[in-house]
């Protein structure tokens, strides 16, 4: 017999009464789906007169328990920071002084018992594994955050530049359209922070060319010896971390707070970054803060952009005004954005094809017997 018709409390008194005058003991026990054990449990605690409900396994004295003023900072904390996990959590309850903290675990257990984490939050968090660079600046990525609309109606694209080693935020800057908005912010980056050995992009229109050609962006990239590299189509995980940071961005800001317009916006974002980077604790840092890491370029940006000498073992030949050269027997076209450019042409070593350079980057590469585009990969050479 189940325990399902009434209360758990009501079916065992029930059973206790019953045993009372019950001849056969065990029957009765596996009537109500019961061990031995568990009914002469029943049965005592009714001739002694005491609660049918289950007791509290909670001991009476908890010595190691987290004292209650630290249960009540982590949460106050986590209220402020909703996007913050138990590992940052303390970290930064350590850096302000608190004493008595727990375990990360503990701090975990805390989140849980008190609403802070959902069970679908705990599911998301998932390990995988990063790739990363071995110093700071040695490559930064970028990418528009998707747009959002502000109290005003009008619409908000974020753009994020993240160093790939420090994780260090080096700028979010807030438009209302993505047309003519990179290379202003990048070269406000660059005099701030210096130079990159090269920056990761997705193939947007802002950044990537291909079969049109290529963009100024990319042009200025190769001008100031900065490699521009571009992730795979329809995998955003070659950018992880700026994909990361997003999501970062939207749960600790975002979803909390409502931009009048884009001037409010900027502010915001402003307020935002800062705490990203000099306050929260990052697990991938070690649980230091992004500016504990980050080191600023030592190649500056220059005033002007010297000149580019090519060695002459090399055909070099200029782009005329429509973006094409002749080279050989063929007419190639590379791009209105290299109108005016040298671009040295050389023979690959297997002789069934030629590369297009511009300054030390290999641009594209053609195949010999019919001038026929292969690729418009950069390279450094």
């Amino acid at each position: 017999m189940p325990w399902e018709s009434r209360t758990v409390e009501d079916q065992r008194t029930e059973f206790a009464q019953a045993a009372m005058s019950c001849r056969n003991f065990s029957a009765l026990c596996r009537e109500y789906g019961i061990t031995r054990r568990t009914g002469l449990k029943w049965k005592a605690r009714y001739e002694a007169q005491e609660t049918m409900s289950d007791r509290s396994r909670r001991p009476k004295h908890s010595p190691t328990r987290t004292p209650e003023d630290v249960e009540q900072q982590i949460v106050a904390l986590r209220s402020d920071n909703p996007g913050w996990g138990a590992k940052t959590l303390r970290k930064k309850l350590e850096n302000d002084g608190v004493h008595g903290l727990p375990s990360v675990k503990t701090v975990n257990n805390i989140l849980h018992r008190y609403g802070c984490i959902s069970v679908e939050e705990s599911r998301k968090r998932q390990a995988f594994t990063r790739f990363e660079k071995d110093a700071c600046n040695d490559m930064w990525q970028t990418d528009f955050k998707g747009e959002f609309r502000m109290e005003d109606g009008n619409y908000c694209y974020p753009l994020t530049i993240l160093d790939d080693h420090a994780r260090f935020s080096l700028a979010i800057v807030p438009r209302s359209g993505t047309k003519n908005v990179v290379i202003p912010a990048f070269l406000e980056v660059f005099r701030q922070y210096g130079l990159p050995k090269s920056i990761l992009s997705d193939n947007g229109a802002q950044f990537a060319g291909f079969k049109r050609g290529y963009t100024q962006f990319e042009r200025l990239l190769m001008e100031l010896d900065i490699l521009p590299i571009h992730g795979r189509m329809k995998h955003p995980q070659t950018q992880g971390k700026i994909e990361r940071f997003h999501r970062t961005m939207n749960q600790e800001l975002l979803k909390h707070v409502t931009m009048h317009d884009i001037d409010d916006a900027c502010e915001q974002f402003r307020l935002w970054r800062q705490k990203y980077n000099n306050v929260r604790p990052h697990e991938a840092l070690g649980m230091k803060t992004p500016a504990e890491v980050y080191i600023p370029s030592d190649r500056q940006l220059p005033e002007k952009i010297a000149p580019w000498e090519y060695g002459g073992e090399y055909h070099v030949i200029k782009v005329n005004s429509w973006g094409y050269v002749h080279f050989d027997k063929w007419q190639i076209c590379l791009s209105q954005t290299m109108i005016d450019q040298c671009i040295e042409f050389r023979r690959n070593p297997d002789r069934e094809s030629f590369s297009a350079c511009f300054r030390n980057f290999r641009i594209a590469e053609f195949k010999t017997e019919n001038g026929e585009l292969i690729h418009r990969n950069i390279a450094r050479l």
